[in-house]
């Protein structure tokens, strides 16, 4: 799959760790020593300062008199230039440092010292707060004679005192090995199960032989029966059993279950959870948006003032040129969804993630079990709740403007077209308010496959927004029809995959799923002809396209297919169109039943994907719309299950949504939900997915704890760990529509 980001961030692609108060270990016969004057003992030579901070020795140390008034860590700082960093070494960093007043946040950083100043290592404790001394390892993943280690001490609206002494930086310390802290070895469902519903958990034991389990309530026993023995997993390297407690079909609370001298954690018996989680999980949307301010009244703990309104320090989106040589137009493209940790706004991607909200509240329409009311007006607290309009549709429409606002004006070469994205012209570091955002922001080219995630979307939004706002589905309706009529004439217009700096490339070197895809929409809108024509002549149209990894931004055919066969239309040769989706439930039925954590995603080697996740819960749509189609419980069920795995039934023995579990991911990189950073900014909002496990361990920070991981141990709870543990409006997409199925089944 093509990533979302093609290289090293610099100033993003953080490190951090656990802050941890530890004496520095002395140094060894191999270690070696990469700090000049870390004790100051001959003064402060070479360490240097910012120009707007005044540093000198003082009893022994180096402190540093800090102005007030900054915006950003970086914006103040100290530090040593020219060290040295060799691949695959292990390092200890370490220092004591002091603050007066106590209690300001310190980035403590080892990275490159030149453009594009990417940092291999961090960490930010509180000072004089979270202890004096400090110790982390790390391992290098580069080979540079560049390094620099560096106090940045901005950010402070008044000014402060920082004092540090006995820096190190030793080389060839022994690594510390990351184990992971997994609980209770039975693994379940951490949030609820449905009383009808299945419900099933895995135990990591070293038994081959059945072992008994009971079910308690409070303590008393309520069930009992006997594990199934799966041998080894090949997801996790664990050895495991199964248990289903299907049976017990009463609703309560607190229930946990008992084998091999283990208990769980507690989980419950009922829906009301996923009515809560349908409506969290949309509700991530509002705190997600640019271009407006964010309500405290309406998200308490998430007010913010609005991003890139073209209020200094931002440059702001009303007014983006083009990338240099790219065009000589510039647009007002304030508005839509900040993608992801970052400030950008991307079509690709915003695309999918559009479809997948609207189609949420299209499958409660047209679903015999679906309860569209469930996301209509006032359901969601969003400023525009009480307009007459499903909030769904409202918060959908926030990132469908910014989308409209991304096409190619009448009159300029690429007319029609979309541009890819829209972003900074340099990644920015952590943590970073949308309205402190400094840097310049750009429009890049136009592509192909931006240009059809926009006609899909336009069309899809055409036919649900028409009973509510006639003039804006016309709009949408006509946009949709111009991109479709441009892509026609640049089919082969593609993003480049370089294009990664100060945004994800998303690049996608396959457009054919796209033109099936905004075909299918327009199709279903209009019953034209020459739609319907392209859809049935398209070779999309009859592949196998419900592979392991499922749909998602590069591989959009199924959101066409999906939806050919579950809203109305008159394609010919329709039942054809349901029964692959069938088909391709009936192969994630098949999966998730051979699999010992019961889910239907078994990626080739085990090689867990970016986002897996979401991907999980995609592949769960499909059964979902099987149930829809056909009525079978198997499908239902099995929809029911993949969610157990998101929720807890994994191999780590944690939810991967936030406030959701007893134990659940809610450090998820981002510039803005930063509390593990600094206490004064909150943590993701209840209902946000992490991207969960992903074999390639791209970040440095993931480099460092997970070299050699398997398959469902390649996560990290940690802000810096982008490529385990960002949350991105797609893959909330996808929780946002399963949660709405399973609210449903309730």
């Amino acid at each position: 799959m093509n990533r979302r980001r093609t290289a090293l961030l610099s100033l993003t692609g953080l490190l951090a760790t656990a802050l941890t108060a530890l004496p520095a270990a002395p140094a060894g016969a191999d270690e070696v020593e990469q700090v000049r004057n870390g004790t100051f003992d001959t003064g402060t030579d070479p360490w240097w300062a910012s120009a707007n901070v005044t540093a000198g020795p003082s009893d022994g140390r180096l402190c540093a008199d800090v102005p007030g008034g900054t915006a950003n860590r970086w914006d103040a700082a100290v530090g040593q230039n020219d060290i040295t960093l060799v691949k695959g070494e292990s390092y200890r960093f370490s220092f004591s440092a002091t603050g007066s007043p106590a209690g300001h946040v310190v980035r403590a950083i080892v990275g490159l010292q030149v453009e594009p100043y990417d940092t291999y290592y961090e960490v930010s404790p509180q000072v004089s707060v979270s202890g004096d001394t400090y110790s982390y390892t790390f391992t290098s993943p580069v080979d540079t004679a560049q390094g620099q280690v560096g106090f940045q001490l901005g950010g402070s609206a008044d000014p402060w005192r920082f004092c540090v002494d006995d820096v190190s930086l030793l080389g060839g310390v022994a690594p510390e090995p990351y184990e992971p802290d997994t609980g209770p070895r039975i693994r379940v469902n951490q949030v609820a199960y449905l009383p009808s519903g299945p419900k099933n958990a895995t135990l990591v034991t070293d038994a081959t032989e059945r072992l008994p389990w009971r079910l308690e309530d409070d303590g008393r026993v309520v069930r009992r029966g006997w594990t199934v023995p799966r041998g080894t997993d090949g997801s996790s390297g664990q050895n495991v059993h199964s248990i289903d407690f299907g049976g017990h079909r009463k609703r309560g609370t607190g229930y946990t279950l008992v084998v091999d001298g283990e208990t769980s954690r507690p989980f419950d018996i009922d829906a009301s959870a996923y009515e809560r989680l349908r409506l969290d999980s949309a509700k991530y949307y509002y705190t997600q948006r640019s271009g407006t301010a964010i309500r405290d009244d309406l998200r308490p703990g998430y007010g913010r003032p609005a991003g890139h309104v073209d209020v200094a320090p931002n440059q702001g989106d009303g007014d983006v040129p083009c990338q240099p040589g790219v065009c000589d137009y510039t647009l007002d493209v304030t508005g839509g969804w900040y993608d992801a940790g970052d400030h950008g706004k991307y079509v690709v991607n915003g695309g999918i993630s559009t479809w997948e909200v609207l189609s949420t509240y299209e499958r409660a329409r047209h679903a015999r079990t679906g309860e569209a009311d469930k996301l209509g007006d006032g359901t969601l607290n969003i400023p525009e709740s009480g307009n007459k309009v499903p909030d769904i549709l409202d918060e959908a429409r926030w990132e469908l403007e910014f989308l409209l606002k991304m096409q190619v004006p009448e009159g300029e070469p690429l007319a029609g077209m979309a541009h890819h994205k829209i972003h900074d012209e340099q990644w920015t570091g952590l943590p970073l308010l949308p309205s402190d955002d400094p840097q310049k922001r750009e429009l890049h080219p136009p592509t192909t496959a931006a240009t059809l995630n926009l006609a899909a979307t336009a069309a899809q939004a055409a036919r649900l927004y028409r009973s509510y706002d006639k003039e804006f589905a016309a709009e949408t309706l006509a946009a949709a029809r111009k991109a479709w009529t441009a892509a026609l004439a640049h089919p082969d217009v593609l993003a480049d995959p370089n294009d990664g700096i100060g945004g994800g490339a998303y690049n996608d070197d396959t457009v054919a799923d796209e033109f099936y895809w905004a075909a299918a929409e327009l199709y279903i809108t209009t019953g034209e002809r020459q739609f319907k024509e392209y859809v049935l002549n398209s070779p999309v149209h009859t592949a196998d396209i419900f592979g392991p990894t499922g749909f998602d931004w590069a591989r959009t055919a199924a959101a066409g297919r999906l939806d050919l066969a579950t809203v109305p239309n008159r394609l010919p040769g329709r039942d054809k169109v349901r029964a692959s989706v069938v088909k391709g439930a009936d192969g994630y039925l098949a999966t998730l039943k051979a699999h010992p954590y019961g889910m239907p995603y078994a990626p080739a080697g085990n090689v867990y994907d970016w986002g897996s996740s979401h991907q999980v819960l995609n592949n769960a749509v499909v059964l979902a719309t099987a149930y829809d189609l056909t009525g079978a419980r198997k499908y239902r069920d099995g929809a029911l299950q993949s969610m157990d795995y998101i929720l807890g039934r994994n191999a780590l023995n944690m939810s991967y949504v936030t406030g959701y579990g007893e134990v659940n991911a809610h450090n998820q990189h981002s510039r803005w939900y930063a509390n593990q950073l600094d206490p004064n900014l909150p943590a993701p909002p209840a209902g946000t997915l992490s991207g969960g496990p992903n074999s390639s361990i791209q970040d440095p920070f993931a480099q460092s704890k997970l070299q050699g991981c398997v398959g469902q141990f390649c996560f990290i709870d940690d802000i810096q760990s982008w490529s385990t543990n960002e949350h991105t409006i797609n893959w909330n997409a996808a929780l946002t529509r399963m949660a709405s199925f399973v609210a449903d089944q309730g």
